[in-house]
């Protein structure tokens, strides 16, 4: 960190550390700095000087990034006492306080600490933190400061800088926008805590005094308000609220990314940018608001904003508009009034309904209890007249701690992802009408299950017989559905919340799959087979009897399947960290994979495929190996899914033929794209080109302006010859990766896509040019070595990838 020192220094010294401090030596002079003179901290990263914005000729004391080519103010001390000329001085008065002075007078700027130190020193941290402490206080056992600007925030929340109160000083840290890009001033755009006696206390966008959006109350997660916000790899996000201090502040796990959250006047948004090294630029990350429904109390009273509705503002369930005339008017400013009167008196008489996937409503007349449980805090709600809902102010495990709402609910949304239940009060009315739909539909399913698994059982054994007669021989084909536990659509409609779209995880080639929790709290995904899908029976069989069995930590785990009539499920592990495509073709999430997690990835999905290809009774080609089809579990183990395209081989057989072309442009192998041609080679194709994405960071079917034209395999097979092969490595990498790992994995993606078949290695011998260090061939040429026109959707901005394909010869 840099010093402000008393010591004599010359000026060489003093442009690298610009070391600044008060120390009153016998003629009393001490340190100052002025226009043209610079500190930088210790560490590089930011620097401390004066300023003038944009065209604007006045001058600011401020604190930016230092080697960021565009500069970045991230805090400014005269924000709103501008210095019309180059007279500006910093300098410390004889109480220790920083002063900035214009002209050697007049006092623009100053510190205001409470205690005077003996031996004060200025520093500037690397954290970009300016501060003031006493460098005779030795008996600390921590640093501490006697002022600091990360008390002072202006436009900019950095790592590690608390964004709230000090309630034992009444100091509000508190964010306010700049008024022009030329005038770091106050604008009338700022961001803040609330805070309120007995209830919980929330942040808000202000424009002036009016609210203008609100991230919700903070669930132990994140904000109810901001489903964005969980955690990550990248970030790492801390909440505490206490008798003491209220206040959020997030740290980095990897110090090598820049990022910072800064309020924007002219967007009037609070955004999170990311210098991208690249690009040699700023790129946004997210923002709030996101959408119309963020709008503080858009749909008034008891409404609720479904941004996929038209008009986006609702009633919610149980309540109608007050003024219809108005509402039809899209005018929601008067909000929903309960379509039947509480009478609370009655507990008996009331009930509660739930509302999944909820931004949480305003605090303005709330309670919270945070030792209450789930049970209790009904209870409580239920034996206060004036209590309208209740929920978890604890979101983590099974809920723990109650917030309840009196009065009308204010600022409430849905979310297709995200959000929390919230348990509105509701008459008796409301509620037996439901429940009685409920018992029928309980009822009618349970006859319908009955008959329907009379059939479904007649049904499986002329199957049996019939439609696997070619099989019966296979000791594997003895697995299947009758060994699977079968679940009933009334357990996974409860565990999807009816297949809610908040729920929805994703759209898979055959269908949706959802997320659930079953009753016992295992979280599963449930894949729902289309019923437009022609191929979805053939593929629901397909895949229960070919992974029933397998066992294997880089397979996805099959826990069940259930058939219903039209409904054809089948009941997975859950993965949480999503897919592969996920976090490595987008340039932020990439940064979560360093290289030994990506190295990792790439050896576990080889050790599965080796494991499909020669360890499991069959030998199984999966036909539809991409990016996507890799999921990642808590530890971001890779584990390889969707089986519905995959097809086995017995005894001495090595190649198979379609008429039908199933798979993903970019990742077939060209015999099977062109000819229908498939074997364990098509699938080692199709991991060599995995395995270039991972090390890139590029899509194999995306044109890229600095490919000249080649493919992703036609790029590397070029590097390699030229022997620049590591340029290959994806820019988020370079601190993180091991060349020889790097270059070995490039040289074994490029043996795996040759063109020819009988060029690629098989599977056992990837495993072991992964593991060792012995000498390698040299590949040939790859498939698909020039560029054609990118496939459609090649810029779409989500992350997944959606190319699947299937090719029906003419008849």
């Amino acid at each position: 960190m840099a010093v402000f020192s008393s010591l004599s220094i010359n000026s060489a010294f003093m442009f690298l550390f610009f070391i600044f401090s008060f120390g009153i030596d016998s003629n009393g002079i001490f340190q100052s700095i002025g226009n043209g003179k610079t500190l930088v901290s210790s560490g590089g990263r930011f620097e401390l000087g004066f300023f003038s914005p944009g065209n604007s000729k006045n001058r600011y004391l401020g604190i930016w990034y230092k080697n960021i080519p565009i500069q970045t103010v991230v805090w400014v001390a005269n924000r709103c006492d501008p210095i019309p000329d180059s007279s500006g001085l910093l300098t410390m008065n004889t109480t220790g306080n920083l002063v900035l002075l214009y002209r050697n007078e007049s006092v623009v700027w100053s510190t205001s600490l409470l205690k005077q130190a003996r031996k004060p020193i200025a520093q500037l941290l690397d954290s970009g933190n300016l501060v003031l402490r006493d460098g005779e206080d030795r008996n600390s056992t921590r640093e501490i400061f006697l002022w600091q600007s990360f008390d002072h925030p202006t436009d900019t929340l950095l790592p590690g800088m608390k964004f709230g109160w000090d309630l034992r000083t009444g100091l509000n840290r508190r964010l306010s926008a700049w008024k022009t890009a030329e005038d770091p001033c106050l604008g009338d755009f700022s961001y803040a805590f609330e805070i309120g006696r007995h209830t919980y206390h929330e942040a808000y966008l202000y424009k002036g005094t009016e609210k203008y959006y609100r991230a919700g109350p903070w669930n132990g997660i994140g904000f109810s308000g901001s489903p964005e916000l969980r955690p990550n790899l990248l970030f790492k996000f801390d909440f505490v609220d206490n008798e003491d201090e209220l206040y959020y502040m997030y740290s980095l796990t990897n110090d090598s990314i820049i990022t910072r959250i800064v309020l924007n006047q002219t967007t009037t948004s609070r955004e999170r940018h990311t210098w991208i090294e690249s690009d040699q630029n700023w790129r946004l990350y997210s923002s709030a608001p996101r959408d119309h429904c963020d709008d503080y109390g858009l749909c008034g009273t008891n409404g609720n904003c479904i941004i996929t509705e038209n008009p986006v503002c609702q009633c919610l369930k149980g309540f109608k508009p007050k003024s219809q005339e108005k509402w039809n008017f899209m005018d929601w400013s008067e909000g929903c009034v309960r379509n039947t009167p509480l009478n609370c008196l009655d507990r008996e008489r009331n009930g509660f309904e739930k509302f999944a996937g909820i931004k949480l409503p305003a605090a303005l007349h709330s309670w919270v209890n945070k030792s209450m449980n789930t049970k209790e805090c009904r209870e409580k709600c239920l034996s206060n007249c004036s209590c309208m809902a209740y929920s978890n102010s604890d979101i983590r495990g099974q809920g723990s701690g109650c917030i309840l709402w009196f009065g009308d609910l204010i600022d409430v949304r849905k979310f297709p992802l995200g959000g929390q239940d919230l348990y509105i009060r509701m008459p008796a009315s409301e509620l037996g009408e439901k429940a009685k739909q409920k018992m029928r539909v309980v009822i009618l399913v349970a006859i319908v299950g009955a008959v329907s698994g009379m059939l479904l059982l007649l049904g499986f054994c002329i199957w049996k017989r019939t439609g696997f007669k070619e099989e019966d021989n296979n000791e594997d084909q003895g697995v299947g559905l009758d060994q699977l536990p079968l679940f009933d659509l009334s357990t996974i409609m409860i565990a999807t919340d009816n297949f809610s779209v908040s729920n929805k995880l994703g759209q898979g080639g055959f269908g949706p799959v959802y997320k659930g929790k079953l009753e016992d709290g295992q979280e599963i995904a449930v894949k729902r087979l289309s019923n437009c899908s022609g191929q979805g029976v053939n593929e629901f069989k397909n895949e229960v009897v070919l992974i029933s069995k397998l066992q294997h930590r880089n397979l996805v785990k099959l826990l069940g399947y259930c058939i219903h009539r039209e409904e054809k499920l089948l009941i997975y592990e859950y993965m949480p960290n999503k897919s592969l495509d996920f976090f490595i073709f987008d340039q932020m999430q990439g940064m979560q994979l360093n290289w030994p997690k990506r190295f990792q990835i790439i050896c576990g999905i080889a050790r599965g495929l080796l494991y499909l290809h020669q360890d499991s009774r069959l030998r199984i080609v999966h036909r539809d190996l991409k990016t996507n089809n890799v999921l990642l579990d808590d530890e971001m183990n890779p584990k390889i899914s969707d089986f519905g395209m995959a097809r086995t081989f017995g005894g001495d057989q090595i190649e198979g033929n379609t008429n039908i072309i199933v798979g993903t442009y970019g990742y077939m192998a060209p015999e099977y794209a062109y000819n229908g041609l498939f074997s364990t080679k098509s699938d080692i194709f199709s991991f060599g080109v995995m395995v270039l994405e991972i090390v890139s960071g590029k899509r194999s079917r995306c044109l890229h302006p600095q490919l000249d034209g080649l493919t992703l395999t036609g790029h590397a097979w070029k590097l390699m010859n030229e022997g620049r092969e590591i340029e290959m490595l994806d820019s988020s990498l370079r601190d993180s990766h091991s060349s020889s790992e790097v270059l070995r994995c490039i040289h074994v993606g490029l043996l795996c896509v040759q063109q020819r078949t009988a060029d690629r290695p098989n599977m056992s011998s990837v495993v072991v040019m992964l593991g060792s260090e012995s000498v390698l061939p040299q590949p040939k040429k790859p498939g698909y070595f020039m560029e054609t026109d990118p496939p459609q959707g090649c810029h779409d901005s989500s992350p997944s990838n959606k190319f699947t394909i299937s090719v029906l010869e003419a008849r």
